[in-house]
């Protein structure tokens, strides 16, 4: 009979006590596995400490993944609540290993661009992206993916962090402004602990997905930047995270050895080498209206409805990288469905726009915090 109630009791406690951490799944989105702490000359301007972490999130598909992500924490005290965040997201770099930002470094510019968000008042975190410079394919402007790698990226630096409030917005230009806009439309579903206060996206890639018509042997070269090196990343990132499209099927043999190269090949230097090739070069057949296309579309395509916090939209309107109609019809799309949209446009160049729309960004992030 002691026997008996002794099994009974025990039975009871393991249906109300929590469940031992060593059952959690270690896998868990915004999970840390590691940190280290940077040298004080890759320290941003006006930063009390920086360093960088490792942390668990997802692809496009909801399977693990991890990505690095630097933390930039701002001098004094945090204010009641904490430091709000601003979570950048970074342009094209590459995919491969050797590309991610925080085993190449940010450079000067981008630590100074980074002094300023400290100075005034923001702790600024700045994911890789999964699978730059972690195990896998970096699934390349995969909205999902990115979306997952930012969002998680606060998640796990305030893990670190205590003084990190639940309060924050992604910033991001080029790919980054990719990104910010998808971690901005899901992160009310994604991550419902954290508060939202709005995004930036300085001349984000949009309307790709209605390019694929290009992607067939009879395009000519076309005067744009570098839009083989993204196409090649698009197609080599989709060909890791979707084996089932056969993307090789779709080139020719000049085409996959492109694909194969830009696997390891960062942003820069595949720009020079393959300068001279032409889109139209690297498709053995039209993927317009294929299950490839489909993939892309559901990959690429930036949602015009679903925000509920504003955004800031920018472009720079001697861009040849992102080309300023695109973002005139995204901008356009976002006002026609009622998205609180600020939209402004700058003289410069894809680059210049960094530093163009800094005083503006800080004003709108000011703004939404409040």
């Amino acid at each position: 009979m002691r026997r008996y109630l002794l099994i009974v009791c025990m039975c009871a406690l393991s249906a109300v006590l929590p469940m031992s951490p060593a059952h959690a799944d270690p896998t868990t989105p915004g999970t840390v596995t590691a940190t280290r702490g940077l040298p004080r000359e890759q320290w941003a301007t006006g930063s009390a400490r920086s360093l960088v972490f490792t942390y668990w999130s997802e692809d496009g598909y909801g399977r693990p993944m991890q990505s690095n992500a630097f933390l930039y924490l701002p001098q004094g005290n945090p204010p009641p609540g904490g430091w709000p965040i601003m979570a950048r997201a970074h342009g094209t770099t590459g995919i491969g290993d050797s590309c991610a930002p925080t085993v190449t470094g940010v450079g000067q510019g981008v630590l100074d661009w980074i002094g300023n968000w400290n100075r005034d008042g923001f702790a600024v975190i700045a994911t890789d992206y999964v699978g730059l410079g972690t195990p896998g394919v970096h699934p390349y402007l995969d909205g999902a993916a990115e979306a997952h790698s930012v969002i998680d990226s606060v998640r796990g630096a305030r893990a670190i962090d205590p003084n990190l409030s639940t309060r924050w917005a992604p910033i991001g230009l080029s790919q980054g402004g990719h990104a910010s806009l998808f971690a901005a439309n899901m992160a009310k579903s994604y991550a419902p602990e954290l508060d939202l206060r709005g995004a930036i996206a300085l001349a984000p890639p949009s309307h790709l997905e209605d390019l694929t018509v290009v992607a067939n042997p009879y395009t000519p070269p076309l005067p744009l930047s570098g839009t083989v090196t993204y196409v090649g990343y698009i197609l080599t990132g989709l060909r890791a995270s979707r084996p089932d499209l056969d993307v090789n099927s779709y080139l020719t043999p000049l085409g996959v050895n492109v694909v194969n190269q830009l696997e390891t090949m960062c942003a820069a230097q595949a720009d020079q080498a393959f300068a001279n090739v032409s889109i139209g070069s690297l498709f053995a057949r039209p993927i317009s209206g294929t299950p490839l296309d489909a993939a892309v579309r559901q990959e690429l395509a930036v949602p015009t409805t679903g925000y509920n916090r504003p955004i800031f939209l920018a472009q720079g309107i001697r861009d040849t990288t992102v080309p300023a109609p695109l973002t005139f019809v995204l901008a356009a799309q976002l006002a026609a469905n009622s998205v609180d949209l600020t939209f402004r446009v700058y003289p410069g160049d894809h680059s210049e726009l960094f530093f163009e729309s800094l005083p503006d960004t800080l004003h709108f992030a000011e703004q939404i915090f409040r």
